[in-house]
């Protein structure tokens, strides 16, 4: 599932070619995706301007000129892939469940080949109290998102840090890879307590996540398998992956195999609440 990175990244990729401009034509092509769209959602977005757009957690907002946003969560296989509409066939697109079109004649497709991706109307106003909205943690990438605040949130918690992470009301946004990823940097093993991971740890975690973030932004995301960006590129940011999907290989940081007392056997993965996990354990702790 796209994480908040690729989320991001097709969100600005949308804002490029939709900001400022008039949906002419809309179409859906079947009557739901994970829930069913909105009644009379092609009528409704026909004839309004973006305003602009907002991510909140993994959920994109596209802002409209009525005063309304729609809300797109990709799901497991959505994409949604921007082109000009005179280069594309006259045939349907095969799983493309949701079409708009701009007056200067680029088409914005949802494509969703296993339809757990869904889309809302919300009044842009109350957009925080939309169900799947309403509770959700803090954005990691906000100023806001301190240690403390991530410390208070874990306290008194006995499940181990990488689920409390994955946790949407702890804080917003992060999914598998990123955890994994985060949790590396900052050297706190995976089943570590989330209720010991305050001070000192803490203040290590938190900028781990927001750089590991940044960092796969910047390269447009991890394409693993069906994500792509708003243009139909790759995102790159799995090349630079330092223990996610990477077991068995040597850890960056570590002596190899043959140091000693010192010896690392790599990084290594194991299921935790039914997700891979990847980590050093010489290193995390």
């Amino acid at each position: 599932m796209p994480e908040l990175p690729e989320v991001e990244t097709v969100m600005r990729g949308l804002a490029t070619v939709l900001q400022g401009r008039v949906i002419r034509a809309a179409a859906i092509s079947r009557p739901d995706l994970r829930w069913p769209f909105p009644d009379g959602l092609a009528a409704r977005l026909v004839g309004a301007r973006v305003e602009g757009f907002r991510r909140r957690a993994k959920y994109m907002l596209m802002r409209l000129s009525g005063g309304e946003s729609v809300l797109i969560h990709l799901g497991m296989s959505g994409r949604m892939v921007a082109r000009p509409a005179a280069d594309l066939p006259n045939a349907p697109i095969a799983h493309e469940h949701l079409s708009l079109e701009t007056e200067e004649g680029i088409r914005v497709g949802f494509v969703d080949p296993r339809r757990f991706g869904s889309v809302d109307l919300v009044p842009t106003a109350a957009e925080e109290g939309h169900r799947l909205l309403a509770g959700l943690g803090p954005e990691p990438l906000d100023a806001a998102f301190t240690p403390a605040v991530l410390a208070a949130a874990l306290a008194g918690k006995a499940t181990p840090i990488k689920a409390a992470l994955l946790d949407q009301k702890v804080v917003a946004g992060l999914g598998n890879i990123y955890v994994s990823e985060a949790l590396f940097r900052a050297r706190i093993s995976p089943k570590r307590l989330a209720g010991s991971v305050g001070g000192a740890r803490a203040a290590r975690l938190v900028p781990a996540i927001r750089a590991v973030l940044e960092e796969s932004i910047a390269a447009g995301g991890s394409s693993l398998r069906d994500y792509v960006q708003a243009d139909g590129g790759i995102g790159f940011f799995q090349e630079r992956f330092r223990v996610y999907d990477r077991a068995g290989l040597p850890c960056e940081a570590c002596p190899g195999p043959d140091a000693g007392p010192l010896a690392c056997a790599g990084i290594q993965r194991f299921v935790q609440a039914g997700r891979a996990t990847f980590h050093c354990p010489r290193l995390q702790r």
